[in-house]
């Protein structure tokens, strides 16, 4: 493809060289530049694109984008105001902007994100309908699955990506869509045609610094849809955007079980099998049994429904659909074993959906609580005392641990928890090894007990320092208990 047609429409400053060159791909990463590629020079958290032009151009590189000046003879140089920006649209006019081809939604929150994709997708599925899946558990096209580095990819793979959605005949993808991923413009140029609010709780300060950026970078998605927008108003946030959107240029439809709104959870039953719920819409309503227990996933549930509702599927599409999901990896997730043991794998990880976790936990247990839980590293100091709190008043018992510790000091992030927990009558335990700490909850555990492993859900490593391991709860949980471990 030529430069020229790939920089089409980015906001230039400035071009020294030819445009009619040739370009074969496109790369930010120098370690991937090939002969005839064009060189995005990004500016990361920490590493900066424009180190590496000297590199770049010894491989082979034909032309670069670049934010400053830089000095290099022989190839085309395109200034821009940001090549972050740029490469959003760039990775979308070499690929031929894809996503205009297919009906693309795009779920945003903090929680509830994963879920909703795999209920949709199973919707989906339930109509023969071809689809794809981005977001933090993998990526999918069809029955094709890929390893996630990031909840959302960076523009030119995700660009690539939707390419290959669309050559395989997908008509809708579903995408989980981050804060980060907003902010970093990743999904600039991408063509939503639904989004979906699903809440919005303390998560990620370490990088927005507070909850009005959060938010604000959150809503940027509702500003980019073409056909509808979906907004759960039983969060405060999400009631705040309704109002927002009420002048929108696409149609709202709120949904919730509290509120009023267009489409509401009624008649709710909870039991440690799953959830029930009538899903009352404007067109139909009826029976909705999930597989997943908890007021969370009736939650998820409405959120997947609003967008199939949109989509023009019928209630049966929906009720097939949402059934047929018997639940996602690492949510609430039961490890199953020939002790008798009840033991919760679920990747709460915020103050509010391990509050969620724990109240679904308490909701059909017979005897004790016994939590297990950490924060990572390098992330949202913030939210560990108000885990630890949370955690103290809906347990019986707590075993704070290490969940990815990173370059922190894991025994520093105990303490940080620990300042919450110590205001409860909970008894606790710090134990820094996360094998040991699953241990000792293993241990405490009688028959109608319940072991709720939370922080790390369908995640199979665990990062100390720079190391990363392998580590599953599921499977730790499951060789302590059958003895082998």
């Amino acid at each position: 493809m030529k430069l020229k047609d790939i920089i089409n429409e980015i906001d230039l400053i400035d071009i020294s060289g030819e445009l009619n060159v040739g370009i074969n791909n496109i790369c930010y990463d120098s370690r991937n530049v090939k002969e005839g590629d064009l060189f995005v020079c990004v500016k990361g958290f920490k590493v900066d694109g424009h180190k590496y032009v000297d590199s770049a151009m010894k491989k082979g590189a034909k032309a670069f984008i670049v934010e400053d000046e830089v000095k290099i003879d022989g190839v085309t140089v395109v200034k821009v105001s940001n090549s972050r920006k740029a490469m959003a649209k760039i990775a979308s006019n070499f690929y031929g902007d894809p996503t205009r081809s297919m009906e693309v939604i795009g779920i945003t929150g903090t929680n509830g994100k994963t879920t909703i994709t795999y209920l949709i997708n199973s919707i989906l599925d339930s109509k023969n309908i071809k689809s794809g899946i981005i977001g933090t558990i993998g990526h999918k096209i069809l029955n094709k699955e890929y390893k996630a580095n990031n909840t959302t990819p960076e523009a030119f793979e995700l660009q690539k990506m939707f390419n290959e959605m669309k050559n395989a005949g997908v008509h809708v993808a579903v995408m989980e869509v981050s804060s980060h991923s907003i902010e970093l413009d990743r999904v600039d140029n991408v063509n939503f045609s639904i989004g979906i609010f699903t809440n919005l709780t303390k998560d990620h300060l370490d990088y927005h610094k507070d909850m009005d950026n959060y938010y604000e970078a959150k809503k940027k998605l509702f500003f980019m849809t073409n056909k509808a927008n979906i907004i759960n108003v039983d969060d405060s946030y999400g009631k705040k955007l309704a109002k927002e959107l009420e002048s929108s240029h696409v149609e709202t439809i709120t949904y919730g079980i509290d509120s009023e709104c267009h489409i509401r959870g009624t008649n709710i039953g909870i039991t440690p099998q799953g959830a029930t719920f009538t899903l009352v819409t404007p067109k139909y309503s009826g029976e909705i049994n999930l597989n997943t227990p908890g007021k969370f996933s009736i939650y998820n549930g409405l959120a997947a429904a609003s967008g199939a509702y949109v989509l023009g599927y019928s209630f049966e599409d929906i009720k097939r659909g949402l059934e047929n999901n018997k639940g996602v990896s690492g949510r609430f997730e039961k490890v199953n074993n020939s002790k008798g043991y009840n033991v919760i794998v679920d990747y709460s990880h915020t103050p509010d959906s391990l509050e969620n976790a724990l109240i679904t936990a308490k909701e059909f247990t017979q005897g004790k609580i016994i939590t297990v839980f950490g924060c990572g590293g390098d992330r949202d100091k913030t939210k560990r005392s108000i885990m630890g709190e949370i955690a103290g008043k809906l347990s019986n018992y707590v075993i704070i641990t290490s969940d990815n510790p990173r370059s922190e000091e894991p025994n520093s992030i105990l303490d940080h928890i620990e300042e919450g927990i110590e205001g409860t009558n909970c008894e606790y335990k710090k134990i820094v090894d996360r094998k040991e700490g699953i241990r000792e909850a293993i241990k405490r555990a009688n028959k109608d007990d319940i072991v709720l492993i939370a922080g790390k859900g369908h995640e199979t490593y665990q990062i100390l320092g720079n190391e990363t391991i392998d580590f599953d709860d599921r499977l730790v949980a499951k060789a302590i208990i059958e003895g082998e471990m």
